[in-house]
């Protein structure tokens, strides 16, 4: 009779879950997993840990099924711990699992032995475990993965000691897991009865409607409505087309910059969405008086803490469809549309609002974006309309380094051209994921600004009276010979008039090719992220 290993049993599951594409950095607690290694798996290597996870996310992201990471002990989960916590904050499904020292070993404080490995990476994580015996590896495997899949979705974390590779143990099938959920009746129901009788609705749309692929019960139900529409502070993903007339703007993550945005309406229902994510500190109301705020998500966790409104705990399709059926038709104004910003004046610099007004010219409407550009992450949302599911990625958490690994991952989810523009400070913390991109032939063009350090840190500084932030310069960094030296094609330009040619060139390369970085040198719209909000 054949014994299967935890290692089989283990390879068995992933392959018959779909994740066959294993994203890593191994080291010497992993070896025995990678025993026989099967032809049909993938192993994509990132220099770094977090440039591992951030691709395993974005391609958890273009796939849309969970994403297998392995980590090297309790070092290797320290260095992706900055990428957890986006994926956490992203509700990105990853089932990571990290190597560990043999059992045998454990009493004595080994080398690379990781202590209370479950405690490790916690709070940005669903779950995290070390199975008790070897042979319970296979099954808490499979358990954690269900855990990342189920709403809300999020990355899950087993500690595997290293000798349980080779131990016998039972395979263990997939089970169906249907997660969808929705809300009671009656609480449905007040809900259309107070839409139905409200003056001026608007919808507050976070990541969880892209999460969920909702934006077409979202953009029907703002239809029927016929609410203004606005995307939540700091949003790592689109929820809603922005060329489309009853989109308003994004909100801001200050309490009363944000409370005057929505005070024009008697009834907000955010959808996905925390809403009150604030990143400056004031003295301001969540919400002015006469706004009532209601609240959808599948978290509630999230629908805990919120501190004003009714929240209802459901995940949205399900409930939107039902919502749909009990509203009235309306008959109300609709808000006017968003004006449109004027074109970028010609200059002696290259600005980002010129490159952003080429860019949206040239950007075909079924590519996604990803951005981490914070200094001009205002310009860019002005200027390059998104308006497919899924068609934008950034960070809705703020830690730095996403962008880079995300796109590779994201292009090799479908291996379309993805689009990542990424400013320089953001580029350093994670440069390692251009040599990924270049062994891979990940179709990714890097739109890299280059303003000489962190602006957007700056221009916070400015706000609140900092008026010189030390270790906010960068210089002196040729990010094309950066990009050349991992493998990655490159170009470098200055002059307004080069960069039509160039951005012609580095967006042209077609879904066959590899990746490619255009370094542009930038000056203006630095800080926009914080200093229309001063006042």
């Amino acid at each position: 009779m054949t014994t299967t290993t935890v290692r089989e049993a283990v390879v068995r599951f992933l392959r018959d879950t779909g994740m066959t594409t294993v994203f890593g950095n191994p080291g010497s607690t992993e070896l025995r997993m990678f025993r026989d290694w099967p032809d049909d798996f993938t192993y994509v290597l990132g220099l770094q840990e977090s440039v591992a996870v951030g691709m395993a996310a974005g391609h958890a992201l273009g796939t849309r099924r969970a994403a297998f990471v392995s980590l090297h002990s309790a070092g290797g989960v320290g260095h992706a711990l900055g990428a957890v916590f986006n994926a956490y904050r992203d509700r990105v499904p990853l089932v990571i699992v990290a190597g560990q020292q043999a059992r045998s070993l454990l009493q004595l404080r080994p080398f690379l032995g990781a202590d209370e490995p479950a405690l490790f990476p916690r709070p940005y994580v669903k779950s995290a475990r070390q199975p008790e015996r070897a042979e319970d590896v296979p099954a808490v495997l499979a358990e954690a993965y269900r855990t990342a899949t189920a709403h809300p979705r999020g990355p899950v974390f087993v500690s595997v000691p290293e000798d349980d590779w080779d131990r016998p143990a039972e395979p263990v099938r997939p089970r169906t897991l249907h997660t969808a959920f929705t809300a009671a009746p009656d609480a449905l129901a007040a809900l259309a009865g107070r839409l139905d009788s409200c003056a001026r609705p608007a919808l507050v749309v976070g990541p969880g409607v892209d999460d969920e692929d909702a934006l077409d019960e979202v953009r029907a139900l703002a239809e029927r409505l016929r609410a203004g529409v606005w995307i939540s502070p700091l949003s790592g993903r689109s929820g809603f087309p922005e060329s489309h007339p009853l989109f308003q703007g994004f909100l801001p993550p200050v309490a009363r910059h944000l409370a005057a945005r929505l005070a024009p309406y008697d009834v907000v229902v955010a959808l996905g969405a925390p809403v009150f994510t604030y990143h400056v500190a004031d003295d301001g109301p969540p919400l002015a008086p006469g706004t009532e705020l209601f609240h959808l998500d599948c978290d509630a966790a999230q629908a805990a803490w919120l501190p004003v409104g009714t929240s209802i705990v459901t995940t949205l399709r399900p409930a939107l469809a039902r919502l749909a059926e009990l509203l009235k038709e309306a008959d109300r104004e609709p808000p006017p549309p968003r004006p449109a910003s004027a074109p970028a004046a010609a200059d002696a610099h290259l600005t980002p609002e010129f490159l952003f007004d080429l860019l949206r010219d040239r950007l075909p409407r079924d590519r996604v974006l990803v951005e981490e550009a914070p200094s001009h992450r205002d310009a860019l949302h002005a200027r390059v309309p998104v308006d497919t599911s899924g068609g934008f990625l950034t960070t809705g958490s703020g830690a730095l380094g996403w962008g880079l690994p995300l796109a590779v991952g994201r292009a090799l989810a479908d291996r379309r051209r993805v689009v990542c523009v990424v400013g320089d400070g953001s580029a350093l913390y994670s440069v390692q994921a251009l040599w990924s991109a270049a062994r891979h032939a990940a179709p990714v063009t890097y739109v890299l600004l280059d303003n000489g350090g962190y602006a957007a840190v700056r221009a916070l500084g400015r706000r609140i009276g900092v008026e010189a932030v030390p270790g906010a310069d960068i210089t002196g960094i040729d990010f094309a010979a950066l990009a050349r030296s991992f493998g990655c094609p490159a170009a470098r330009a200055e002059d307004p008039g080069e960069l039509p040619a160039a951005l012609d060139h580095a967006l042209g390369r077609g879904d066959h090719a590899g990746p490619f970085l255009l370094h542009l040198r930038v000056t203006g719209s630095a800080g926009t992220l914080y200093e229309p909000w001063a006042g």
